[in-house]
């Protein structure tokens, strides 16, 4: 049987980190939980994700780290992690049950090295997606929101490097590992939900102190017949924000400004890659 761990590295994610761990946990059999100096309540929230999963959750402040510090972090993450294989769970990120199933059945029943997986980005609130053309990621014949977020660790020389916003996994001859010819990677259609452009704290802040990651486009409305992740629809704790919160005017008319120029440039990317 195959083991499996999930890594969460996080800094002010109180929106969704309540959400992406509980998505996962079921799945798992440890989750490392490190905070990198969180100001808002993501430490009482993951506290009480560990209280609940003693046995499988490992939290730990970490404190302030810089662009360079923090894929040192990753690394040590990395280096603790005693498992076959092990999950990627950034703080906004959230699976459906299927696609996390689909992805751990096929750790444990197939002979690869890394799984791609799409994604769906959420802009502007929950009602609201971005277009797939906006999706820029290529591996191997694929284009769009696509990323490997689950990593076998008999990966040779499996590190990671640079520093963060361009930080990723690479092999024992430095090659990306969606890029290297020597990891056996498998596109499975098993999304999850991406909150990276929503405001994932109330400090209004990114990781590393930057300004947070909201981008303002108006984006393409949910179907009425989506469905979201299940984990969304159980309790939570009273210090956990609702996910349903809407637009308001403010982002509505900057969106509207900006969102013509935004697929301006990307149609001419499009036209530029043949995409």
């Amino acid at each position: 049987m195959k083991s499996i761990w999930a890594q969460t590295l996080v800094k002010n994610e109180e929106r969704y980190l309540w959400y992406a761990v509980n998505s996962v946990i079921d799945y798992v059999d440890r989750l490392l939980l490190w905070d990198t100096g969180s100001t808002d309540k993501t430490i009482q929230i993951a506290k009480e994700i560990e209280r609940r999963y003693p046995r499988k959750v490992n939290f730990r402040e970490v404190g302030e780290v810089d662009a360079e510090g923090f894929t040192k972090v990753r690394q040590k993450m990395l280096d603790e992690t005693d498992a076959d294989w092990f999950l990627v769970l950034d703080g906004d990120e959230v699976w459906w049950e299927g696609s996390i199933k689909e992805v751990i059945g096929e750790i444990k029943d197939g002979n690869i090295d890394a799984i791609v997986s799409p994604y769906i980005n959420l802009i502007g609130d929950s009602y609201h997606y971005q277009e797939e053309k906006a999706g820029r990621y290529q591996i191997d014949q694929k284009i769009g929101n696509i990323t490997i977020r689950a990593f076998s660790r008999r990966i040779p020389g499996l590190h990671v490097k640079n520093p963060y916003g361009l930080e990723g996994y690479y092999d024992k001859a430095g090659k990306a590992i969606q890029e290297s010819l020597d990891v056996k990677r498998k596109f499975i259609d098993a999304p999850y939900l991406h909150f990276t452009h929503l405001r994932r704290s109330g400090k209004d802040k990114g990781v590393m102190g930057r300004a947070g990651k909201v981008k303002y486009e108006l984006g393409m409305p949910i179907p009425l017949d989506f469905y979201y992740p299940e984990v969304f629809f159980r309790a939570r704790l009273n210090l956990v924000p609702s996910p349903w919160e809407r637009r308001d005017t403010n982002f509505l008319i900057r969106a509207a400004i900006e969102t013509p120029f935004r697929k301006i440039k990307r149609r001419i990317w499009q036209a530029r890659v043949g995409y």
